[in-house]
């Protein structure tokens, strides 16, 4: 299969503003939103509806921008100050990060979700001066004993007493130390499923590279709106969503809480023609439709499918695009007519979703990166892509896998732009990740195939060792639920079948849905069981589930959505265990 990029001209307009408006080969962060306030100065920029519409064009978000601009500074705020974002997805949290990048000081977006005590640890530790946060946070963050914490600022309107809104900043006009390419963006704290923050150093090179070579594989237009229902502190949302977004003049939607009801309403409301999300989102939707219409009967859901299938066909075969047009009344359904492109991250997703959103007229994309890599280093080109891959890797990234087992799976190193400069603060845990050279131990498993397309099997971390010495990804096997409607959430775990070797079984940890243990009250053992025996037959002797344990809580996750399976593990260490 031979390989074309789809849009070799993504960032060519840049020659026009080089040696002008920037030097070098890409733009800072800064430079970036300024070439989009000239080009589309009329554009909407910044969106949210709740709890009530805001909106700004880019001209509009470049005034209030400077105006908090002017206000840190004239406060004391200095080159490479590290200042904190806190909060709910609002168009207040993306003019608090450009600000304390227009200062010329480094942002340190953190996850809301945090309590206090981890919030003001993580602040202690990466020497944060001030933090914008929720209205609710701003009153209860304890600052007394973090030395150099001078200052916080509410992202909402309503606040305690004694604090700013930060839409009520401004300041005397003051001119900036303003950052180089080179320098550092931002610090984002990533705990990944294991608990143990790290701080990883993006530089404005990092985060712009990635942002413009990602267009390579995909067209944006400054007529699209993106959606930014994901928390907006972790990489995956700021930068394939805000950052993309800003790049191009497009308008970004912001979604505070991810309520099904209020995403298809704003999905509506903002005409979104860019919809990001992860797995456990794009399996839901597409599950609520397709069991709307196997209640419509039968042989209408047996006529829809055939019909999806010739779509399908003639989508990937001919580039013939007629399911829109076919299916544009199921579309409705869940807010998705508008859509351009889905893009799928944050885990692998079963090829069977990735195939149905294409044949309904969606173009449905994966990717794949880590906060590491700020964080895209491969997608699949929307007229080239591979329902079973994560991606192409992009120009200019390189891919090695090392250390390959008997099936060919080995572990993932990258190198490229967009590989940040290290982990804050923690020079040993950057030299076991990162070499001198440049590639980073991405500690993920899979395969290139003879296209250069990545396959992902599972980390390196999870695998599973079962009799005779055979490897099992977890992910692997989990994805086979994906679909199940009565299982809300699955937790791969091994557990000791033969002390004497050391060998493991394998065991699955799950959590039903509502419904399921509503439709099962007496018999929900057996009948979560008698879908582990289903999903069993599909996979090989050595990957089959041994031990069902039914979790009688939701399994702890992650911001982004992914269990925190070491978590879950020792929380049912005893059940495993015998």
């Amino acid at each position: 299969m031979s390989f074309k990029i789809p849009n070799p001209d993504a960032y060519k307009f840049l020659d026009e503003y080089r040696g002008k408006d920037f030097s070098g080969k890409w733009p800072t962060v800064v430079e970036m939103f300024e070439i989009s306030c000239k080009r589309y100065p009329n554009n909407d920029c910044f969106i949210a509806f709740n709890p009530k519409e805001l909106r700004f064009t880019y001209s509009q978000a470049r005034k209030k921008i400077l105006e908090v601009k002017n206000f840190l500074l004239s406060d004391g705020v200095k080159p490479g100050d590290k200042i904190a974002v806190s909060g709910k997805n609002s168009p207040e949290w993306a003019i608090a990060y450009l600000a304390v990048l227009y200062a010329g000081a480094i942002v340190v977006p953190l996850d809301a979700t945090y309590n206090d005590h981890d919030m003001e640890t993580l602040m202690a530790f990466g020497g944060v001066s001030r933090i914008f946060c929720d209205g609710d946070r701003v009153g209860t963050i304890d600052t007394s004993k973090r030395v150099g914490l001078v200052a916080k600022y509410s992202l909402e309107e309503k606040h305690p007493e004694g604090y700013s809104y930060i839409l009520d900043l401004n300041g005397d006009e003051n001119e900036a130390v303003l950052p180089k390419s080179e320098d550092l963006a931002a610090i984002l704290f990533t705990s990944g499923t294991t608990g143990t923050p790290k701080g990883v150093m993006l530089t404005h090179n990092n985060l712009v590279s990635d942002c413009y070579i990602a267009q390579l594989y995909m067209k944006l237009y400054p007529t699209d709106v993106f959606y930014a229902i994901l928390p907006i502190h972790h990489a995956y949302t700021m930068l394939a969503v805000f950052i993309e977004s800003i790049s191009v003049g497009a308008a970004c939607v912001f979604g505070k809480k991810l309520v099904v009801t209020q995403l298809l309403k704003e999905l509506k409301k903002g005409k979104v023609t860019m919809f990001l999300g992860v797995p456990l989102l794009f399996n839901k939707l597409m599950t609520a439709l397709m069991n709307g219409v196997k209640k419509k009967g039968i042989v209408l859901y047996g006529l829809i499918r055939g019909l999806m299938g010739i779509s399908g066909i003639l989508k990937k075969v001919f580039h013939i695009q007629v399911g829109k047009k076919w299916f544009n009344f199921l579309l409705k359904k869940v807010s998705l007519e508008n859509i351009r492109i889905c893009i799928c991250g944050g885990g692998p997703l079963p090829a069977s979703t990735f195939k149905m959103y294409n044949e309904l007229g969606i173009n449905f994309v994966q990717g794949y990166g880590l906060t590491e890599t700020s964080p895209i280093t491969h997608l699949n080109p929307v007229e080239a892509y591979k329902e079973i891959s994560v991606g192409r890797h992009l120009e200019g990234v390189e891919v090695k896998i090392e250390n390959k087992d008997q099936d060919g799976n080995g572990v993932i190193y990258l190198r490229g732009p967009m590989v940040m400069k290290g982990y804050y603060n923690a020079p040993e845990e950057t030299r076991e990740v990162l070499s001198e050279d440049g590639w980073l131990n991405t500690g993920d498993v899979g395969y290139e195939d003879s296209d250069g397309y990545l396959v992902l099997t599972g980390r390196a971390k999870n695998i599973i060792v079962t009799e005779g010495g055979k490897n099992v990804f977890p992910e692997e096997i989990e994805d086979h639920f994906q679909l199940y409607f009565d299982v809300e959430q699955i937790c791969i775990a091994g557990y000791i079948k033969n002390k004497a070797e050391k060998s493991e079984g394998i065991a699955a940890i799950v959590y039903p849905s509502a419904d399921c243990k509503k439709e099962h009250p007496e018999d929900l053992q057996q009948h979560i069981e008698s879908i582990v025996s289903e999903v069993n037959k599909t996979l090989q002797s050595h990957k089959k589930i041994t031990k069902v344990i039914i979790a009688d809580e939701p399994l702890e996750m992650t911001s982004t959505k992914k269990i925190k399976r070491f978590v879950v593990a020792k929380q049912y260490k005893d059940k495993l265990d015998n």
